[in-house]
């Protein structure tokens, strides 16, 4: 199983207005998204175009979001994921399984509306590392 593109950066952020306004200074105004509630996932996202990838800057919805913690130890922020894409989500899940990689729960939708799943980082050279079947994978 390969990976293909990196599609995102996933950067932790504990105010999602402040984090929008530092990134729209760096890449304008119009590169910032606007924020999406993920209660699957229990974070609020947004999406800042960075040439040809883009960064994904996401907050807690809530103390009970799997990223409270992460934010408890880096009261910062910082770097949370990388995603990359891959064709089938299923068949890399399956392949990655074969392989004896965790994956962390089943895949579900992502922000851009097509299934994602996240391999633990102790598999991954210490990483959390995000599958999500393109956008254009069946288009």
């Amino acid at each position: 199983m390969r990976l293909g593109r990196l599609n995102h950066v996933g950067i932790a952020v504990s105010a999602m207005a402040e984090a929008r306004a530092r990134y729209a200074a760096l890449f304008g105004e119009g590169a910032v998204g606007e924020p999406i509630d993920l209660p699957a996932q229990g974070v609020t996202a947004c999406f800042v175009r960075a040439g040809d990838s883009e960064i994904e800057l996401i907050a807690p919805l809530g103390t009970e979001s799997p990223l409270a913690a992460f934010l408890q130890k880096a009261p910062a922020g910082g770097q949370h994921h990388l995603c990359f894409e891959v064709e089938s989500v299923a068949e890399a899940v399956a392949a990655l399984r074969a392989e004896g990689k965790r994956v962390l729960g089943e895949p579900r939708p992502g922000a851009h509306g097509t299934l994602v799943a996240f391999v633990h980082p102790k598999d991954m050279g210490g990483v959390l590392t995000e599958i999500m079947e393109a956008p254009d994978a069946h288009g």
